[in-house]
C-alpha cells in the first residue's frame, strides 16, 4: 500500500540492469547502453515492444569525450523502440533527474514502461588522452572555472576539499572518519564480481595514500570506468504478470532552494543536497527513521557524508558521531550502505548504478553482498554539488 507521495502509488520501478563495467573496456558506450537497457528490460519480464518511453542524462552534445555514452535519440533507434514519450537533458535533479522525470511521465499516462539510462565510458576515453581535464573548448576556462581555474582549481576534488574542509573545522569530522566511507565501499566490493577494485583496503593504507586535494586522498576519489545503468519505471497499472514485485516510488527529492553553486551557499557547511532531501521528506509520511538501506552518492568519500547530513540521520553537524567506524555500514548493520562498492571502488556509473543496487537489494537479489536487514525501504541519493536529486522507494 502506497503512503501517498508525489505520484500516489503509480510510478513503479520493474526492472534494472548493468552492462559489462571495467576499466579501458576498448567497447562503445551506445554498445553498452545498449547491453544494460536489454539487460533491464528482460530482468523486468518485458520485451522491447513493452516499451514506450526513453530518458537519459546527460543526452547527446556533452563536450567532454566519455562522459555520455549515447543519446535517447541512438537508443531509440539500435532497438526500434516506438517512444510516445522521451526526454534528455543536463540540467536536472543530480544523474537521477530522468528517473523522476519518467515517474511524472507514467504516473499521467504519457507512458506505460521507461527505460531510463545512464551510460559513460571515461575510462577509455582517457587512456586515449581525450578527456585528460574538466575544461574543454581548447582548455577556455568557462562559468563558474574562470574563477577557479587561475588558482589552479580545475578539478572537483579541489571544488568540494573546501566544503569538506569547512565541515571539519566547524563539526570536528576527521579523515578516519572519510576513511571509513571508503573502507566500507571497497568491503562491499570485495563481494561484487563487477566492481573495479576488490582487493581489501585498510586505515593504514588510507591514510598512507596520497594526498590529492587535502584532505582527499586517493582511496577518497571516485574510480572512471566504462559501463552502463539502466532501470525500467512503469505505470503500476501496467505491471501485471511481470517478473519482480513492483517497487513504489513513495518520494522523490528535486529542490534547489539556493544558487546552483560549488561554494557560494550561505551555509559551506551544506550542498545541494540538503535541498534535495528537504523537499524529498516534505512530500512523503516516511522519516529518516523507516529507511534500513542507503545508495549514497560517493564521487568523493564526502559527498556521502554530505547526504547522511542531508538525509537527516543525525543532527546537522553530527556526521563524525554517526559514522565512527563505520560499523552501522555493514551487510549486517543497522544502516547498510552502498552495498555494491559504489563508485569509489565499484566504478563511477555516475548515479544510476546507485539505484540498480537498490533494485537488487529490496528484491532480495544481492547474493553474497546481500543487506542482513531484508530492507523494505531504501533512499537513493546523487549528486551533492551544485544540484542534486533523490528517491525513495519501498517494497509495499
Amino acid at each position: 500500500m502506497s503512503r501517498g507521495g508525489p505520484f500516489e502509488g503509480k510510478a513503479v520501478l520493474t526492472g534494472a540492469g548493468k552492462s559489462q563495467v571495467g576499466r579501458r573496456l576498448g567497447r562503445t558506450g551506445l554498445d553498452l547502453t545498449v547491453e544494460a537497457c536489454l539487460r533491464a528490460i528482460e530482468d523486468a519480464g518485458l520485451s522491447v515492444d513493452d516499451i514506450d518511453g526513453v530518458a537519459s542524462y546527460p543526452g547527446g552534445g556533452v563536450p567532454q569525450p566519455g562522459f555520455s555514452g549515447a543519446s535517447t535519440h541512438e537508443l531509440q533507434n539500435a532497438l526500434g523502440i516506438r517512444a510516445t514519450w522521451y526526454m534528455s537533458g543536463a540540467e536536472t535533479a543530480g544523474q537521477i533527474g530522468p528517473v523522476i522525470e519518467a515517474c511524472m511521465a507514467v504516473a499521467l499516462g504519457l507512458a506505460n514502461h521507461v527505460v531510463v539510462f545512464r551510460s559513460v565510458w571515461e575510462s577509455t576515453a582517457q587512456a586515449s588522452g581525450n578527456r585528460a581535464s574538466v575544461l574543454s573548448g581548447g582548455g577556455k576556462a568557462a562559468g563558474h572555472l574562470e574563477y577557479f581555474g587561475p588558482f589552479g582549481a580545475v578539478s572537483p576534488s579541489s571544488w568540494l576539499a573546501m566544503p569538506a574542509q569547512r565541515y571539519m573545522h566547524d563539526f570536528g569530522l576527521t579523515r578516519e572518519h572519510l576513511g571509513a566511507i571508503a573502507i566500507n565501499a571497497r568491503a562491499h566490493a570485495g563481494r561484487n564480481a563487477d566492481a573495479v577494485y576488490r582487493d581489501p583496503l585498510t586505515m593504514e593504507e588510507y591514510l598512507g595514500s596520497r594526498m590529492i586535494s587535502e584532505p582527499f586522498c586517493l582511496y577518497d576519489c571516485d574510480v572512471p570506468c566504462d559501463g552502463a545503468t539502466a532501470v525500467i519505471v512503469s505505470r503500476r497499472d501496467a505491471t501485471s504478470g511481470l517478473a519482480h514485485p513492483a517497487l513504489t516510488v513513495e518520494s522523490v527529492g528535486t529542490g534547489m532552494l539556493e544558487r546552483a553553486t560549488w561554494d557560494q551557499r550561505r551555509d559551506l557547511t551544506t550542498m545541494a543536497a540538503h535541498d534535495a532531501a528537504a523537499t524529498m521528506w516534505q512530500r512523503t509520511t516516511l522519516t529518516a527513521k523507516d529507511v534500513d538501506h542507503a545508495e549514497l552518492y560517493d564521487g568523493f568519500s564526502y559527498l556521502t557524508v554530505t547526504w547522511l547530513d542531508a538525509l537527516g540521520f543525525f543532527p546537522h553537524g553530527e556526521a563524525g558521531q554517526f559514522i565512527g567506524a563505520g560499523e552501522r555500514f555493514g551487510l549486517d548493520g543497522s544502516l547498510p550502505l552502498n552495498t555494491s562498492g559504489g563508485q569509489l571502488s565499484g566504478g563511477r556509473l555516475h548515479g544510476l548504478g546507485f539505484l540498480h543496487e537498490a533494485c537488487v537489494q529490496l528484491w532480495g537479489e544481492g547474493g553474497d553482498r546481500q543487506a542482513t536487514n531484508s530492507p523494505e525501504v531504501a533512499v537513493v541519493a546523487v549528486g551533492g554539488g551544485p544540484v542534486a536529486g533523490s528517491l525513495l522507494l519501498s517494497t509495499h
